[in-house]
């Protein structure tokens, strides 16, 4: 960094920010030709999807803790995010398939946010359409598109969450915004669905189905059992719960806090614990 000089000019200040200007942009193209090799590595290992969410939430975790200035912190997060969904579009391109069903704004927003504008997106009238058209876009070298739903469910979205039930099914790899703050421009809680990712999950929060019969236990209950209630829609059987529990947590432990009720529980996916702006 230039240290400060009391008799700086405009025009000295602008060529230094030209120069800053000119190293980021050959930074950028230095990175994109990393791709090529990262490619042919890949292929060396047998292939596999380009989307590592874990890798992701770690990368992002040293960039909010290490950020500082006059620069806003959304405005970093929206940076990196772009750069890493670009270079991963670059590397397997792939679609964004979103949840337009209670309006298109905030959704768009969102997915322009953490995406850009390179990355196409193609917008859907329910959870359920999203899904399927990711599961639709399953390639055999383990690529395929994104969806976003909703993180915050509404009664008239059905039960979409169950349409990740099966073994093959899309799964929940990552929540967003990453940065939690109450004023974020991106604010909107949504998930991000993939077809099922071989490593590289992130584990902080597992998702799962839960069918209980009757109306199931309270959300007191599930927060006593260190649990947490996303949504609750009443079933054939009972009720169908959402829920997030620890990371290290599998179907069988899900079961045992629920209690007896509890017929059956399904892994949805997982994601990374949020970064808490201060």
């Amino acid at each position: 960094m230039t240290e400060p000089s009391a008799l700086e000019t405009l025009a000295d200040l602008r060529a230094e920010i030209d120069r800053i200007d000119g190293e980021m942009h050959e930074l950028l193209i230095e990175r994109g030709e990393i791709i090529d090799r990262l490619i042919a590595a890949k292929a060396r290992q047998g292939g596999g999807s380009a989307f590592r969410p874990g890798r992701e939430a770690d990368m992002m975790r040293v960039i909010a803790a290490r950020h500082r200035g006059r620069l806003p912190l959304d405005t970093v997060e929206s940076i990196w995010r772009v750069i890493i969904a670009t270079f991963t579009f670059v590397q397997s391109p792939y679609a964004v398939h979103a949840d337009m069903s209670g309006g298109d704004a905030t959704m768009r927003d969102s997915a322009r946010f953490h995406f850009g504008f390179t990355v196409p997106l193609l917008g859907h009238s329910s959870p359920d359409e999203t899904i399927a058209a990711v599961a639709g876009s399953a390639r055999p070298d383990g690529g395929g598109d994104l969806g976003m739903v909703r993180a915050n469910w509404r009664p008239g979205e059905g039960r979409w969450w169950e349409a990740l039930a099966a073994e093959d099914a899309p799964k929940i790899i990552a929540r967003l915004p990453f940065v939690e703050r109450p004023d974020h421009p991106a604010g909107m809680p949504v998930f991000i669905i993939s077809n099922p990712l071989a490593e590289a999950a992130a584990r902080d929060v597992a998702l799962f189905a839960a069918q209980c019969s009757g109306e199931g236990p309270g959300d007191a209950a599930l927060r006593a059992a260190g649990c947490e209630s996303l949504a609750r829609a009443p079933a054939p059987w009972g009720v169908s719960l959402f829920v997030a529990a620890p990371g290290y947590w599998d179907a069988a432990r899900l079961r045992g806090a629920l209690g007896e009720g509890t017929q059956k529980a399904t892994w949805l996916g997982s994601h990374a614990e949020r970064f808490a702006l201060a």
